[in-house]
């Protein structure tokens, strides 16, 4: 039944910030979800727990605790019910993380990945979208950064797993037929956000009086985008798969598109902000002021990003609807009320 809570969306990563907001839109929306997530210790896995205790308030919400890295374990979750659409959130996340801990990510995002792929194309899945990352620009310097430009300078082994992520996707609808969209997210926050990124380091530093880092003594700026917007622009995009485009040449080729039904979107606010004015800006939300160290950039980090959102605009009509300045409070009202602060 097509479109139907009978018909489950399945959902990787579900535990994750972007999975869990996601499989929440699509319950509340009627859809039924199968969840799966390790439920890792990356970061507080009860932040994790509670999450899945919110989606498990659904009845039509139904959870597998399984690494994805294990072939056998994927095997017989695409062998237990064939899934038409799935969305793979699931990933070793972090830039800075994959310095320290490289094999990680060799695990979670490239042999994940290819045990998600194998699932879809023997269970005959009809449209994949799978998360990338603003981080694939790497070292290019245009702004703002758009699906057409090129991206095979990675400066961070993250990146260079999501743009890996990217072609292994697409060998998939050449050879197989399988529609992929691939969707590369910019700096996302909001409630039930992740506890390594800059929103919450700050927001919890503020809080208890402690200095805050500046990387870049600074200057850095990133396209903040707030989760109720990544979870819009990702809802049309699910009963939307790809169509391989005739146009598209091997002689020119077109980065975003192919002749093979497999599509890369940006999804951002279209709009660069400095770090700084974000600190400004919880501040104002907390009423409290806190110290700055200004230090070097870090490696693996880009100086700014910023989203060309024009495909996604054209093609599903998206629209950010957040700007910071009231992103911020919303992330502020949710995190008292989560943490009692």
């Amino acid at each position: 039944m097509t479109g139907s809570g009978f018909d489950p969306v399945l959902v990787t990563g579900a535990a994750g910030f972007i999975g869990f907001s996601f499989a929440l839109r699509l319950l509340e929306s009627g859809k039924a979800v199968v969840g799966v997530d390790s439920v890792n210790d990356y970061y507080d896995p009860s932040l994790k727990e509670r999450r899945l205790l919110e989606l498990g308030k659904f009845p039509s919400f139904t959870f597998h605790r399984l690494d994805l890295s294990h072939r056998g374990a994927v095997e017989r979750l695409f062998g237990g019910g064939k899934f038409r659409r799935v969305v793979h959130l699931a990933a070793q996340a972090g830039v800075r993380y994959s310095l320290q801990n490289p094999y990680a990510y060799l695990d979670a995002n490239l042999a994940g990945f290819l045990n998600v792929l194998e699932g879809c194309r023997n269970g005959g899945t009809e449209h994949l979208i799978f998360a990338s990352s603003s981080s694939v620009y790497g070292a290019n310097t245009r702004l703002p950064f758009s699906v057409h430009d090129n991206v095979d300078h990675p400066i961070s082994l993250y990146a260079a797993t999501k743009k890996a992520n990217e072609s292994m996707a697409h060998v998939y609808s050449r050879l197989y037929g399988l529609p992929a969209t691939g969707l590369r997210f910019f700096t996302v926050y909001g409630p039930w956000g992740r506890p390594d990124m800059a929103m919450f380091i700050f927001t919890r530093a503020i809080l208890e009086g402690r200095p805050i880092r500046l990387f870049n003594h600074g200057r850095m700026r990133r396209d903040f985008t707030y989760i109720d917007d990544i979870v819009s622009a990702m809802q049309p995009l699910l009963d939307r798969p790809p169509r391989g485009d005739p146009h598209w040449s091997g002689a020119s080729p077109d980065p975003a598109s192919s002749s093979a039904p497999w599509r890369i979107y940006n999804i951002g606010n279209n709009r660069s902000v400095e770090v700084a004015t974000v600190v400004d800006l919880l501040e104002r939300a907390l009423g409290r002021t806190t110290v700055r160290e200004l230090v070097p950039m870090q490696p693996g980090e880009v100086e700014e990003t910023c989203a060309d959102i024009d495909d996604l605009v054209r093609d599903v009509g998206f629209k950010p609807a957040t700007p910071i300045e009231q992103g911020i409070p919303r992330f502020i009202a949710w995190y008292r009320g989560h943490y009692a602060a």
